[in-house]
């Protein structure tokens, strides 16, 4: 198979942590020969360790966009950029992986969709959860019936003290947002993906500034104190989500709370036949499935072995980070649909918009 040719758009946290490692772990399909960030030692740093002989930095996203060698870019940078970066990247024919979420605001994730659309060239968005074990386990569950008709969720995102102290989290202009943005997006892409509903009827949300200026919350976190008076987000959001079947989620999320049960990149589901839960987060030493249900007159638990594994696509089980990024190349190589749709991820834009603008609202938005 021919390598792929692959640019780094933001050469940040997110690009050393998970999309530099992934691609590298997947060299017999890939090599990055470009780099771009607007600090330029970040590029040159990340193309030494990283790029192909011969690699390009750049400082313009625009020039590196421009280069006809790149044919995937992967877009690491702050939300509020993303929208702008992937319009230029599909106007210039590559194909996209873009970090999560897809945009800060669903007018400009659209925007994405439909330049997207125009382009014909592969797009997804960067929920790697998704390739977990116990989620694809879960997944698997709910494609079969095994929990009968799924009428209530829960997506979980709550941290007790692990506010990110680098970058631009605290960031309001550059995020769009706090903790709901950055973690309940990807428990609310499990939840959804897992119930297989995306036909939303009503959203409500609670949105909280109660703990990220004060100076004594800031004790305990896990990333070392934060600077109260730069935290421009929110620490806490609460979603409810109501679907067009009569199907509800709640949305729990937060980077500080005062609960001992940090669940993170979780969900619960309930249905006719069975329930399950995914346990992952700071509360717990691993990720774990637990399905409930009533067997032989009594109620039962079930839990994967720990010695099971599981294969995707080409084969082979690992972090989830190199799963995905492999099933994406493969996507692109093969012409196939990658596992994480652009609709699916624009569902999950809208519905978080919708709890910050009920929040400041104090309404509930109907869709």
């Amino acid at each position: 198979m021919k390598k792929l040719k692959v640019a780094i758009i933001g050469c940040g946290g997110i690009a050393n942590q998970k999309h530099l490692p992934a691609l590298k772990n997947n060299a017999d399909m890939n090599e990055i020969i470009a780099f771009c960030d607007v600090i330029e030692e970040r590029a040159v740093k990340a193309a030494e360790e990283f790029g192909a002989e011969g690699a390009k930095v750049y400082t313009d996203y625009n020039e590196l966009l421009a280069n006809p060698d790149v044919e995937v870019v992967h877009i690491c940078t702050p939300n509020v950029s993303h929208s702008e970066i992937a319009i230029a990247a599909f106007a210039a024919k590559k194909h996209v992986y873009c970090e999560k979420p897809m945009s800060h605001s669903p007018a400009e994730a659209e925007k994405m969709v439909e330049a997207w659309k125009k382009s014909g060239m592969q797009f997804t968005i960067g929920y790697q959860n998704r390739f977990r074990a116990e989620v694809q386990n879960l997944h698997a569950a709910c494609e079969k019936g095994e929990l009968g008709d799924i009428y209530y969720g829960k997506a979980h995102a709550v941290r007790r003290r692990a506010v990110p102290t680098w970058g631009v989290f605290m960031d309001k202009q550059q995020q769009g947002g706090g903790p709901l943005i950055d973690i309940g997006t990807h428990a609310l892409d499990i939840t959804l993906w897992c119930m297989d509903n995306y036909d939303v009827d009503s959203v409500s949300g609670s949105v909280f500034y109660k703990l990220g200026n004060l100076p004594q919350a800031t004790e305990g976190n896990l990333f070392g104190a934060w600077d109260p008076e730069t935290y421009e987000v929110e620490d806490s959001a609460l979603g409810f989500i109501k679907m067009k079947n009569g199907a509800t989620i709640n949305l729990e999320a937060s980077w500080a709370l005062n609960m001992l049960d940090s669940r993170e990149a979780s969900t619960t589901l309930c249905g006719t036949e069975a329930g399950a839960e995914i346990h992952s987060g700071m509360s717990y030493p691993k990720n774990e499935l637990i399905y409930n249900r009533g067997r032989n007159g009594q109620l039962m638990e079930e839990t994967i072995s720990p010695t099971g594994s599981i294969a995707y696509f080409g084969g082979g089980s690992g972090e989830e980070g190199t799963i995905d990024c492999k099933q994406w190349l493969e996507a692109v190589a093969n012409g196939t649909e990658p596992l994480v749709k652009p609709e699916e991820a624009l569902a999950v834009t809208k519905i978080l918009d919708a709890i910050y603008k009920s929040a400041e609202e104090k309404r509930e938005i109907k869709f």
